[in-house]
């Protein structure tokens, strides 16, 4: 039998939880196929088998282990069946069943009853770990039909549910920053009117050619990366006594997942141009959601941008991202009254947020810093060369 151990996936990770299994118990496996995914407190990673043979686990999704722990074993001198039997009743109902459910993950009893009821998946809310639609969920929905499935009427139950080693990752670092930072938080609002102007120009074009879409993250990467510039001590972090500044713009972009946020990071952004941004922003955005992040790729940030827009926060004050000095919070873009020349005028308005670390950094230097993304997003043509193009010209 060979075992196969929990592996070492960094320096203070001592357990790591089993997201889930890809190999059902008994299943024969190929050498180097995947059987597991792990989570680890900051990234997630897959397990594969160290030789062919039949797969026996024990353990279950959701349980947590230590390094070094065995999680399943290997029979090597099993052989894979040739004549694999699979009652065609069965086969053809799952394969019904997945058809139905498509992409949402089901119990094997609850898929059966998706597809024989024709039930619309996308409509069932998950009890299960992981977001699982379990076997009461599909009854509760069919039994309350328009009611939200999974909860009784008139229920006073309770139920406990094991934060997940991201989840106390953030929670402990949040409250880090917290106790730690001298943390403020700045304001200012921006027309994103020529933003918005920009994008419907070219979205279609710009498409077309790169094969992604335009979206509003590069034009805030590219405002963000010329006022570090300007304002470097936005760009640093505290290490004992020195202020440690960078020459380069590491931009970390706060992504949702279902697990948790996670804060992936666009490497030397203020090289990249706007379509190289864009392409970056959605590789990581893909491989956050799919938990296919790599450690490099969640470390070592600069500066943070956050979008609570997307989920229509319309303002906030986020917190730090350490031990970074300072994050930008993006919000809803809502129409609302302005003054500009006297007169009242209604433009697409969107409060920008700075906190930051006011040990290192003055009133001034957030203000300055936060004015200027300002200027450069209701002046998108300064983005080409972080300047007035005019003044550019005329070397004033």
């Amino acid at each position: 039998m060979k075992e196969i151990k929990i592996p070492t996936v960094g320096e203070s990770i001592t357990e790591v939880t089993l997201l889930k299994w890809t190999k059902n118990n008994g299943d024969y496996v190929e050498r180097d196929e995947v059987i597991a995914e792990l989570e680890s407190e900051k990234a997630t990673f897959e397990v594969n088998a160290e030789q062919a043979g039949v797969l026996f686990f024990s353990i279950n999704e959701g349980d947590t282990l230590k390094v070094g722990d065995v999680m399943a074993t290997i029979d090597e001198k099993a052989k894979k069946s040739k004549n694999d039997k699979v009652d065609v009743q069965i086969k053809s109902k799952e394969i019904e069943s997945k058809q139905v459910v498509n992409d949402v993950k089901a119990s094997p009893v609850a898929a059966a009853i998706i597809a024989e009821q024709k039930m619309d998946s996308t409509k069932l809310t998950p009890s299960g770990y992981q977001g699982k639609i379990l076997k009461e969920d599909v009854l509760s929905a069919l039994t309350h039909p328009g009611r939200k499935s999974g909860i009784e009427l008139f229920s006073r139950k309770e139920k406990a549910e094991r934060m997940s080693n991201l989840r106390k990752t953030i929670s402990r670092r949040l409250v880090e920053a917290k106790n730690t930072t001298a943390m403020l938080t700045t304001f200012n609002e921006v027309n994103m009117q020529p933003v918005m102007g920009i994008r419907k120009k070219y979205k279609d074009k710009f498409n077309e050619i790169h094969g992604v879409g335009l979206g509003f993250m590069s034009f805030f990467t590219k405002a963000c990366c010329f006022a570090l510039q300007e304002w470097p001590s936005i760009n640093a972090y505290l290490d004992g006594d020195n202020i440690i500044l960078h020459e380069y713009c590491d931009i970390s972009i706060a992504v949702s997942t279902p697990r948790g946020l996670t804060v992936p990071v666009i490497r030397n952004a203020e090289s990249l141009s706007m379509v190289a941004i864009e392409k970056t922003v959605l590789a990581l955005a893909g491989k956050a959601k799919e938990n296919k992040l790599t450690m490099e790729e969640l470390t070592g940030g600069t500066f943070t941008i956050t979008n609570g827009g997307v989920f229509g926060s319309l303002l906030s004050t986020p917190i730090i991202n350490s031990p970074q000095s300072a994050i930008l919070g993006m919000h809803k873009i809502e129409e609302r009254p302005i003054a500009i020349n006297g007169q009242v005028v209604v433009k697409p308005m969107m409060y920008l947020a700075l906190s930051y670390d006011h040990r290192i950094i003055d009133g001034r230097e957030s203000v300055g810093f936060l004015v200027r993304v300002k200027e450069l997003l209701e002046n998108p043509e300064q983005l080409l060369l972080g300047k007035d193009p005019m003044k550019s010209l005329l070397e004033v």
